[in-house]
């Protein structure tokens, strides 16, 4: 099958470089409509969604072969390589921000830069490091998801959106959490929060943006200025609202960060 098809790609814009957003867990490419057209007039924006979530094939999704984010990488890098794009800004939400660091590394000349909302390397506490999250904290959230997937949904959705004066934006999450296959999302929640991603950060050498939220409850402070310190030549900027999606919370903040990122000079390598 086309990774075009079995993505559901979608392709927009003028530009003759390509803009490449990648959604987070539980999400899908519908996500990234309040940013993702600010750079249709300078950019092809290409969207997709994730194998198992959206409207891609369900059918491709093997929890063996989708047992680390590896595999993800992987179906980014046939998206652009069956679109012929070379120099691409690759732009990753949550989990997809590390999926967007390991196909950088895997292919660091189709790269140009990567953008990384709200990202998080390992979301477990670890000795010298706050993920956020203590084990018996994660065991609780996936056994929650195990027995009642729509009520651990309705429940958590708030706290990862934040912005409680907009409960609107925690229902759209939620509906959104909603529309994925049950079965599906225990496994990618469970490969998302579990990964381990740190090792592979000193071997990133594209040039990245970090885009941190002031008030995440899945990815605190201590993650951006972690990321930042492991990153050589990497920008960290903090975005002024709660919450761990950005891209629905603050899009302006958001569409500003990024732009001014691609308007700088591209810092050299370390």
């Amino acid at each position: 099958m086309s990774s075009l098809k079995r993505n559901n790609v979608t392709v927009s814009g003028a530009g003759e470089q390509a803009m490449v957003f990648v959604h987070g867990f539980g999400c899908d490419q519908h996500m990234w409509r309040l940013v993702a057209p600010a750079f249709e007039d300078r950019y092809q924006v290409v969207l997709l969604d994730l194998v198992g979530s959206g409207q891609s094939d369900l059918t491709a999704y093997n929890p063996a072969r989708y047992s680390t984010l590896q595999a993800h990488a992987h179906d980014v890098l046939e998206v652009l390589h069956e679109l012929h794009l070379n120099q691409v800004v690759l732009v990753g939400h949550s989990v997809s921000a590390m999926i967007c660091v390991l196909a950088a590394i895997a292919e660091p000349a189709r790269i140009a830069r990567v953008v990384l909302v709200a990202p998080s390397p390992r979301y477990l506490n670890d000795e010298g490091y706050v993920g956020g999250f203590e084990r018996a904290d994660i065991d609780e959230l996936l056994e929650a998801m195990d027995s009642n997937y729509l009520g651990w949904s309705a429940g958590v959705t708030p706290l990862i959106m934040g912005n409680p004066e907009r409960p609107e934006l925690a229902q759209e999450l939620n509906h959104s959490f909603c529309r994925t296959e049950p079965t599906i999302a225990r496994h990618f929640a469970r490969v998302t929060f579990l990964s381990d991603n740190r090792a592979d950060l000193p071997r990133l050498r594209t040039p990245a943006l970090i885009l941190q939220c002031a008030q995440d409850a899945l990815a605190p402070l201590a993650v951006g200025n972690y990321l930042h310190q492991q990153l050589p030549g990497s920008q960290l900027v903090l975005i002024e609202t709660s919450g761990h999606c950005p891209h629905l919370s603050a899009p302006a903040l958001t569409i500003a960060a990024i732009k001014q990122f691609l308007a700088a000079e591209t810092p050299a390598a370390s």
